[in-house]
């Protein structure tokens, strides 16, 4: 994307890198340490290449003068101090640092095959259902919304918006309407075109309660979506939001009413349709075999560009990370997004491998339920009580516990949010450590502690499971400490690890107790509507698992959206953030440091903080640099091969 100039600085002697093209530089950092052990650096960037700013040319819908377009924008990304690694580690980062690579030279061959390993299958590959990462990950190469945010993920106004489906659009005076114009060119992977009219199936679908998507209330502010003619749906708002162009134009990725329009939509979540879905992004879905792999490949036929790769495979050891991450440092995949501490060595003496940071939007919690789990229409008399809620929170170190599980590639979260959003307040205070004070409210509650070290009241112990998910080695070393952590206040716990579907599926029935969560936020600071607003609450299928409801944050969510400046937003979300902290529905536990493991072939574009796959189509391997298997489909060696059928899983 854009160029840059990196100049490394190495004690006692000085090392220049230049940053290669495809670097997107947010700020300008001066004399910022990097690591402070037996390797001491310092890089400085020289911010001297801007963005393009960007035109568009639109068409009146209606008489009368036409709202002044946003100037184009870039939000300065949170920085987090970085912490001290072994020399192994910064060896990796000298050249790694700035390993995106951008276009290739004019004329040059791209093409490649990339195998991404993973220990979890997708929950879907259709936009409207998807819940999990993976699915999420597929998807937004099969589908596309109307318009790309940019990679500074500003949500007021349109600033930094590109055009995808749409190829331009215009407001209506009041601000009230938008109108988008969709390319003539785009075509769905069976050939139809893209219109309109599969515009306003979509959000109607996504809004339909018969469908229960999870995106459903993203799209709340939307009134309606009407068909002015075969290429111009026209989105109608209920009121002006600082965010409106943004929920119209990429909250949902739009799909073909030819295909799904005719089953119910109570019945589309078990269709085999599913299975093999049809979109018009730049790759094109090949095949789904469950708890196997997945595999797109380049749609040739894009009506802008085709993907570069050849294809994607997504290698699936279900809920084996250590068979993952295996087939990544054993040269048998080529990608893995869940580097741990412990695979770092292994990455510095390889020849083959490299390492890339990136600013994310993860961050991980013990949600707490407030349904009953035995009987899910009532309420849990244990969790519905926030001073219970309260106790249990002060009981955890949570800088210990990160500590312990993570080393140096994670921090403490700051609440329901990440540092690298531009909204998000680190100084809101936490609930802090104090297992005192926790013994004390529980003291003040009518929990005794008894002979055994544990505490009951009127005969019934203080006692609850937490939930994992068989797959998360990580999740499950955090939920050991917790236990041990919760018993020292005399609260007795057990821990449930469970296959991630089932996982999934006991979240959405609501029966768990607690369940130690990583949520992926959304760019828009409005998207803690999906898992903590009202609207979510007491509804199957959505992401709302504790069934958390309070009218204090619902409210200043909606202020947050209704402000026309940033700087008032920013206040009132942090408004809403607090009192969601105060109230205490989860333990925010930990935000990590995002890093990929890839092999060096692959030329990388810029990695975007919500989502590393958001440019995957721009990914290649130089003719020159490819291997037998970029260059031919999958060798007998291959474990793709091995366990993956080229039918459809839905055709089975």
């Amino acid at each position: 994307m854009y160029g840059g100039r990196a100049r490394v600085q190495q004690r006692p002697q000085g090392v220049n890198l230049i940053a290669p093209r495809g670097t997107n530089f947010q700020s300008k950092l001066v004399g910022r340490p990097v690591w402070r052990d037996d390797v001491a650096l310092t890089i400085l960037i020289e911010d001297h290449l801007k963005p393009p700013a960007i035109s568009m040319t639109t068409t009146p819908i209606s008489a009368g003068a036409q709202r002044p377009r946003t100037s184009s924008g870039r939000r300065r990304l949170a920085s987090a101090r970085l912490p001290r690694f072994r020399a192994a580690l910064a060896l990796i980062f000298l050249t790694t640092v700035l390993a995106c690579n951008g276009e290739p030279k004019q004329g040059a061959a791209t093409g490649g095959t990339l195998v991404i390993s993973t220990a979890s299958d997708a929950d879907y590959l259709f936009p409207p259902l998807i819940i999990s990462t993976q699915g999420r990950e597929i998807a937004e190469q099969i589908f596309e919304p109307l318009a790309n945010i940019g990679d500074s993920l500003n949500v007021f106004g349109e600033a930094g918006f590109t055009p995808a489906l749409a190829d331009s659009w215009t407001w209506a005076p009041d601000s009230l309407s938008i109108a988008f114009h969709l390319n003539p060119g785009a075509r769905w992977h069976d050939g139809k075109p893209v219109r309109a009219r599969d515009v306003q199936f979509t959000i109607a679908l996504c809004k339909n309660p018969d469908l229960a998507s999870p995106i459903a209330p993203l799209l709340s502010e939307i009134d309606s979506v009407t068909v002015a003619d075969s290429l111009t749906p026209v989105f109608w708002f209920k009121r002006r939001t600082s965010q409106q162009f943004y929920d119209a134009a990429n909250v949902a990725l739009i799909v073909p009413e030819h295909v799904y329009g005719a089953i119910p939509a109570s019945r589309l979540a078990a269709s085999p349709i599913l299975r093999t879905p049809i979109g018009s992004g730049r790759f094109r879905f090949r095949r789904w075999v469950p708890n196997a792999t997945i595999e797109i490949v380049s749609n040739r036929e894009h009506y802008r560009a085709p993907a570069k790769l050849d294809r994607v495979i997504w290698t699936i050891a279900p809920s084996d990370f250590g068979a993952a991450s295996t087939r990544f440092l054993a040269g048998e995949a080529d990608f893995f997004s869940a580097v741990r501490a412990s695979m770092l060595p292994q990455i510095a003496k390889s020849n083959t491998l490299r390492l890339i940071e990136y600013p994310g939007f993860k961050f991980g919690y013990m949600v707490f339920n407030m349904r009953d789990p035995a009987n899910p229409r009532s309420p849990n008399p244990l969790f519905r009580n926030v001073t219970t809620r309260r106790a249990l929170t002060m009981a955890i170190d949570r800088a210990a516990l990160v500590r312990n599980v993570f080393d140096s590639l994670a921090i403490p979260s700051v609440g329901p949010t990440v540092r690298a959003m531009a909204t998000t307040d680190t100084t809101i205070p936490q609930i802090p450590y104090d297992p005192q004070r926790a013994m004390q409210l529980l003291d003040s509650l009518g929990w005794r502690t008894g002979p055994d070290g544990f505490r009951a009241r009127n005969g019934k112990k203080l006692a609850f499971s937490i939930m994992v998910p068989s797959s998360s080695m990580d999740r499950q070393r955090l939920a050991v400490l917790m236990q041990d952590q919760f018993k020292k206040i005399g609260v007795s716990v057990t821990i449930a690890s469970v296959e991630p579907n089932i996982f999934e599926q006991q979240q959405h029935s609501h029966k768990f107790d607690t369940a130690i969560e990583t949520w992926l936020a959304d760019p828009s600071p409005g998207g803690i509507r999906e898992s903590w607003g009202s609207a979510a609450a007491h509804t199957e299928g959505s992401k709302n698992y504790g069934d958390y409801a309070n009218a204090t944050f619902d409210s200043e969510v909606d202020s947050a959206l209704a402000a026309r400046s940033r700087p008032v937003a920013r206040g009132l979300y942090s408004d809403a953030f607090r009192t969601l902290i105060n109230d205490a529905p989860a333990i925010w536990l930990f935000e990590p440091r995002n890093m990929i493991g890839i092999q060096k072939r692959f030329h990388v574009a810029a990695l975007r903080a919500d989502a590393w796959w958001a440019h995957l189509a721009d990914w290649y391997v130089p003719g020159n640099e490819q291997t037998a298997r970029d260059r031919a489909g999958a060798s007998p060696s291959d474990p793709v091969a091995n366990t993956a059928s080229s039918t459809p899983a839905g055709n089975k």
